[in-house]
């Protein structure tokens, strides 16, 4: 199977697995393990933060950005398709309380300075407060795309006079730094907390963390603990993040361009209905709309051998990742193919 269906689907190369086989470790609930010390100091200082914490997982790190910087009742202003949004079951509602401004705030996860501030409530008994406004970079519905960092400052600039926080889902921030050549910490800069991930683009088979000021971090290290989240010997995990910063950064520019060479290739094939927005096409992420269900192409690609998803009614995303080579790039662009020629032939019989 060629597997496109996102870059969770990592498995840790050797390397990784020798560095999570010898990874010191400790009681990490007592602040013992020094591989996840270690990791959180290096992500905190990558992004230029104070102070970091491990999590589980992305959505767990997005949950305490929300949770130490919102009150129960407050609105938090986000992107249309947003992650945190629409992706991660209703958590803001269930755990913090919290409700989202979405209604006119930007497309596709594209906000503006004036949006975010149009947005903002005014300050009366019966509104919600306004407390945070949430970033995503790299946008994950948008196909990938690098959130402007213009647009981020001015954003910052903006909402600073209304004493508001400014949360960055930095899940594919690596991605984005590939991309334009700024470093992790100009991105992370303008920002009071950012989320980042292990175990998307960078490979790690688990793991994300939050950084920011470190009472903050030290606030979300307590939720962490009563949601469930306190890790006791960590370190094997964090390891494998550890050797994923140190290894599989630099080659993200691969699965750019093997994301390229596939919308490239696939709109070669001339298929009627199927359209790719090459400009869209800025990391390892694709989006592939349809005239037709993309659910039936989807399940007829997998019977071909390939994997790839239906991320709306319409639309396929295929998300390239250190395990596809670019001959399994070529490959899956003839699978995908005959998968939506066969659906085309079935609905017109």
């Amino acid at each position: 199977m060629i597997d496109l269906r996102s870059d969770t689907v990592t498995r840790p190369t050797p390397g990784m697995r020798q560095a999570i086989a010898h990874a010191e470790v400790g009681d990490d609930v007592y602040g013992d393990d020094p591989t996840t010390r270690g990791l959180e100091e290096e992500v905190a200082q990558l992004l230029g933060k104070e102070a970091a914490i491990f999590t589980t997982s992305g959505i767990m790190a997005n949950q305490l950005a929300l949770g130490v910087q919102t009150r129960p009742g407050d609105e938090v202003i986000v992107g249309e398709g947003a992650h945190v949004f629409s992706n991660e079951g209703a958590a803001g509602a269930a755990l913090s309380n919290v409700q989202f401004a979405v209604t006119g705030v930007g497309r596709d996860g594209f906000l503006t300075a004036d949006e975010v501030e149009a947005a903002i409530k005014p300050v009366a008994n019966w509104f919600p407060r306004t407390s945070l406004v949430w970033i995503e970079n790299t946008i994950n519905r948008a196909g990938g795309r690098v959130f402007p960092q213009a647009d981020v400052r001015a954003i910052a600039d903006r909402i600073a006079p209304h004493g508001l926080a400014l949360h960055l889902d930095g899940a594919r921030i690596w991605n984005a730094s590939a991309a334009t050549q700024v470093s992790v910490t100009e991105l992370a800069a303008p920002f009071d907390t950012v989320s980042v991930c292990f175990s998307k683009g960078l490979g790690a088979p688990v793991g994300s963390a939050l950084a920011g000021p470190a009472a903050r971090i030290k606030e979300a290290r307590r939720l962490r603990h009563r949601w469930g989240g306190g890790m006791r010997q960590s370190g094997i995990i964090a390891a494998g993040a550890r050797y994923a910063l140190a290894h599989h950064r630099a080659r993200l520019v691969e699965d750019h361009a093997n994301a390229r060479r596939f919308a490239e290739q696939l709109l070669a094939q001339g298929l009627p209905g199927l359209s790719v927005n090459l400009a869209g096409v800025e990391t390892n992420i694709v989006n592939i709309d349809l005239d037709t269900p993309a659910a039936p192409v989807s399940l007829a690609a997998r019977e071909l051998g390939l994997l790839i998803n239906a991320s709306a009614p319409r639309r396929l995303r295929a998300v390239t990742h250190l395990d596809v080579t670019s001959a399994q790039i070529d490959e899956a662009v003839t699978l995908l193919a005959r998968a939506v020629h066969a659906c085309r032939t079935h609905r017109s019989a």
